[in-house]
This record gives structure tokens, C-alpha cells and sequence, in this order.
């Protein structure tokens, strides 16, 4: 249970930093790849602050690839 608190808060953390970057359309896509991110990190990262660091350059690096 506590993990998926902090997911949730490294969730929401990181999509307040990246929703402003993204077309309104395709929002609600974005945030659901957002949180497959987050899930797939949630079991390495030490704390929520890490997790959403890491969430966050995880998203950026996809985009480019």
C-alpha cells in the first residue's frame, strides 16, 4: 500500500512538471504512459522524490527515441 502512495504522489509530482509540455489532446495518453513509467520504476527508486526524477527523464528520453 505504501508503494502505490508514493507512485501516486511521484505520479502526480511529475506530471505537473511535464503536463505544460504536452498538446492538450493528447493529455490523457501521455499521463497513462506516464504512469507506466512510474510503475515500472517504483520498485528501484529509494524514495518519491527519486521516483519522479527518475519517471520524469525516463518520459523525456522516450520521446526522442
Amino acid at each position: 500500500m505504501v508503494d502505490l502512495a508514493r507512485a501516486q504522489a511521484a505520479l502526480d509530482a511529475a506530471w505537473s512538471e511535464i503536463r505544460s509540455t504536452i498538446p492538450d489532446p493528447f493529455d490523457e495518453q501521455e499521463r497513462t504512459k506516464l504512469a507506466y513509467i512510474v510503475a515500472s520504476l517504483v520498485a528501484i527508486a529509494e524514495d518519491e522524490d527519486e521516483l519522479t526524477l527518475r519517471a520524469i527523464e525516463q518520459y523525456r528520453r522516450s520521446l526522442v527515441a
